[in-house]
């Protein structure tokens, strides 16, 4: 059975090492303790989201964020108690009302979002706490930067509102250019000093996402969002030995002889130049094996680069590869041949002691493993 193999020591390591930076108090010498919100997004970056969470608590993180009202419920069904900010700004009455009454600290982002929870407020009697949005040059949730007397004019209308925090998101924060970061940062600064001289408690102020907080240490205000850090699987060079969290296990359901000439997986797109001993493995694209994010093709330039990059890529191997435990306890990488399938693949194994049932490792990103597939704590390997 096939299951997403998280290493504990490993999780436990890559906390520290954000902890030991955080320590550095950044920009805001009066604000001692940079707090970490530990994001926990996307089936908590596909390692689970009840579980990963209810780690990170154990682990003295115990400021988390969603992105969806039905994560944040499953929070709470889950029966985790920890604070819990909802990411996204939402003015749908029924699920802020769903959100209030499961004390889930909200963003409010647009006029709307802060009538519906101004109303929703009054209504239960209840001073809803919230995180006010700045949309810095991101372009989806939050007030526009250059609204600040439309963000004034709005908040002094709302009476049971409790803000406890603002924040904007970079978006360039993992690019080598950090002109547009400085760009963002600046605005959301000018948007908080105009907001305290008209008298608006801002509360915790954040920006940092993961790269932002590595890259930008003027930057980390006095809360930082981390989400793929704790994964050590970061969109910048790691410099801080983050390790790498979560791989997919499975094991050999098959094992053929076959003969030269014979065609392996769709299309006939491969077949063998000898006679070979191949696995067969029952795990696919759609567990999430070899799967990346789409290609950013909006600009001319992304094209071109793309081009460029496959022109290069086209003269260097770019074959798959799997780790196999042989009879000897140790694991061999063996190549990928043939078509991947949705739900299997095949490897060759020509030359080695492995055996059906032996255990197969696959390299994948966490977060596109079908949340159908067991998520397997362990301690050590």
């Amino acid at each position: 059975m096939k299951s997403l193999v998280v290493n504990r020591e490993d999780l436990k390591h890559n906390i520290r090492i954000i902890k030991e930076i955080a320590k550095d108090t950044g920009r805001l010498d009066n604000h001692k303790n940079i707090e970490i919100i530990g994001v926990v997004k996307g089936n908590g970056y596909g390692l689970g989201l009840v579980p990963y969470s209810k780690f990170l608590i154990d682990n003295g993180i115990d400021f988390l964020a969603v992105s969806t009202v039905e994560e944040a419920i499953q929070l709470r069904e889950a029966k985790v108690q920890a604070r819990i900010l909802m990411l996204s700004s939402t003015a749908v009455e029924k699920d802020v009302e769903n959100l209030i009454q499961n004390d889930i600290i909200l963003t409010i982002g647009s006029k709307e979002s802060v009538e519906v929870v101004d109303k929703l407020g009054e209504k239960l009697n209840k001073k809803v706490k919230v995180h006010l949005k700045i949309d810095t040059g991101f372009g989806r949730y939050g007030f526009c930067f250059d609204e600040k007397e439309k963000i004034v004019e709005v908040l002094n209308k709302a009476k049971n509102i409790e803000i406890e925090g603002t924040f904007s998101h970079f978006t360039l924060a993992f690019f080598h250019n950090n002109k547009y970061s400085e760009t963002q940062f600046k605005r959301f600064i000018d948007v908080i000093e105009y907001l305290k001289d008209n008298k608006i408690e801002t509360g915790k102020l954040h920006i940092c996402n993961s790269s932002g907080f590595l890259k930008f240490k003027d930057k980390r205000l006095n809360a930082v969002r981390i989400g793929s850090a704790f994964l050590g699987r970061l969109s910048i060079p790691n410099e801080y030995g983050l390790k790498r969290v979560g791989y997919l296990k499975s094991q050999v359901a098959e094992i053929k002889n076959m003969k030269k000439g014979n065609n392996i997986g769709y299309s006939n797109a491969y077949t063998l130049k000898k006679n070979s001993k191949i696995a067969i493995i029952p795990v696919g694209y759609a567990d999430g094996f070899n799967v990346r994010d789409d290609r950013d093709m909006f600009r001319k330039l992304d094209r071109l680069r793309y081009i460029v990059r496959d022109f290069k890529d086209s003269f260097k191997d770019k074959s798959l590869y799997v780790n196999i435990k042989n009879n000897q306890g140790k694991y061999e990488k063996c190549k990928i041949i043939g078509r991947l399938g949705m739900y299997h693949v095949s490897a060759d194994i020509t030359g080695k002691d492995i055996l059906i049932g032996a255990n197969v490792k696959f390299d994948v990103n966490p977060i596109f493993v079908d949340s159908s597939i067991r998520r397997e704590y362990i301690s050590g390997e």
